[in-house]
């Protein structure tokens, strides 16, 4: 077992800890958060050892799991790392593209491990078509949420928007040609609802909105590539798959065929991948264990973090001007 420390005491830090100590992969030793009152209070809810030292925190685990506020991500980390510590940190991975570098650039010196806790990546629905997406020349995502308070601090890419930037970015094999966005401040001093459009230099091209102002809630994408529609609702858990394969010589008296203009027929179908219930927190912390045991490339490694951040800063960059690039 892997000897964690949690880093961070707020809501996400909470289920952190709460999954880690139900997890047979990691023995959790203990947390620590800046405010002494919340740690003692939660130390006291969970029966987990609360640290009133991070760096005795540190020196007392394998894994360090940063489950702060995003400013504090580099500072932990490179504590962390330079102590010897394999670190998972949430995402943003951290406040600049230039704080990331530094720490894949102290991770590849060391020899560490490091994770970024983009979720979505393990969300059971994704993960039931993530081997039917193919080369997807349009993408469109929705991520709307009713308000809440927390997390208005930052603007809604950073809070909302980055998880589907990064999913874009693991699906589309392709390096970013233009990047062109739009975003407007309703409640919040940061923009609450935005709009980005992101070409590829394959071609593709992905059309992102994230509101935090939603009368509902929504987090659903749609990947169109060459025959072939797969839709993604990672809120309720559901996959529509359309595909489409030449039409047979005789078709059947049910079977759906469409004809285009060139008069080529094309039979439509439906998939249904099956759906595994699982906690995708949990599985994103078990498979940083199996990164780190097995000395494999974790599944969402520094470098993807810090490319969606760096798409994330360029869009809230473009709001106003049209493009950045």
């Amino acid at each position: 077992m892997l000897k964690a420390g949690v880093l961070g005491a707020g809501h996400l830090g909470k289920i952190h800890l709460r999954l880690l100590r139900e997890s047979p992969r990691y023995d959790l030793v203990g947390f620590y958060d800046p405010d002494s009152i919340q740690g003692k209070k939660v130390s006291e809810e969970f029966g987990i050892p609360y640290f009133d030292n991070m760096n005795a925190l540190i020196a007392a685990v394998d894994v360090v799991d940063i489950v702060t506020p995003t400013l504090s991500h580099f500072d932990c980390a490179k504590k962390a790392i330079e102590a010897g510590r394999h670190v998972f940190i949430e995402k943003p991975v951290t406040h600049t593209f230039e704080e990331a570098a530094l720490l894949m650039e102290l991770l590849r010196k060391t020899g560490l491990k490091g994770q970024v806790g983009h979720v979505e990546r393990f969300n059971p629905a994704f993960q039931a078509v993530r081997g039917l997406i193919g080369t997807p020349m349009f993408i469109e995502a929705h991520r709307l949420a009713e308000f809440n308070p927390r997390g208005t601090d930052v603007p809604v890419v950073l809070d909302l928007m980055i998880h589907d930037i990064d999913i874009i970015l693991s699906v589309v094999d392709s390096e970013v040609r233009d990047i062109q966005a739009s975003g407007v401040s309703v409640i919040s001093s940061s923009p609450d609802i935005a709009n980005a459009r992101i070409a590829f230099e394959n071609g593709c091209v992905a059309n992102l909105t994230a509101s935090r102002i939603s009368l509902k809630n929504m987090r659903k994408s749609r990947f169109f590539q060459r025959d072939a529609y797969i839709s993604v609702d990672f809120l309720d858990r559901k996959v529509e798959v359309v595909r489409m394969k030449d039409a047979p010589a005789t078709p059947g008296e049910f079977d759906m065929i469409l004809q285009n203009a060139e008069g080529e027929q094309k039979q439509i179908y439906f998939e249904n991948p099956e759906i595994k219930a699982n906690n995708p927190i949990l599985d994103e912390l078990e498979q940083f264990a199996d990164a780190i045991e097995k000395d494999l490339e974790p599944a969402v490694p520094l470098g993807a973090g810090a490319r969606a951040l760096d798409v994330a800063l360029k869009i809230i960059e473009a709001f106003g001007r049209g493009n950045s690039l």
